[in-house]
């Protein structure tokens, strides 16, 4: 049985930081690609940030480009998504997901389809 639950969202102000954290807690000795992904009232869920399994590649979508980092530490079962200069336009539900990878895939992955391992979701929400 696999678990994703994400933290750290909260009600910040524009120019803000926050940094949201994301357990993955499975099997012994699993690899889990890892993406973010966010949600505003009314939108569908957007691609927001990615890792492969070791954290040796990333991605970002561009509006988040220069603001968001995506890291991980995999003894810790935890990928971060550090948040800086948040904007309003950046208040969503995000959410975390994960799908195992053998060590040989190096990938990330953009689309939400590929993941099969969600969260519940943390809110963040950013005011003017």
């Amino acid at each position: 049985q696999v678990q994703v639950e994400e933290s750290g969202g909260g009600p910040v102000q524009a120019g803000d930081s926050l940094r949201l954290s994301c357990v993955i807690s499975g099997p012994a000795n699993s690899q889990y690609a890892v993406g973010w992904f966010r949600q505003a009232p009314g939108k569908e869920r957007d691609f927001v940030s990615a890792i492969n399994w070791s954290g040796g590649s990333t991605a970002v979508e561009d509006s988040v480009q220069g603001r968001f980092t995506i890291s991980r530490d995999n003894p810790r079962n935890t990928v971060y998504l550090q948040m800086n200069d948040l904007k309003p336009e950046d208040t969503a539900l995000y959410y975390c997901a994960a799908v195992r990878v053998s060590r040989g895939v190096v990938k990330f992955y953009t689309s939400p389809r590929v993941y099969n391992y969600w969260g519940q979701g943390t809110q963040v929400t950013v005011s003017s």
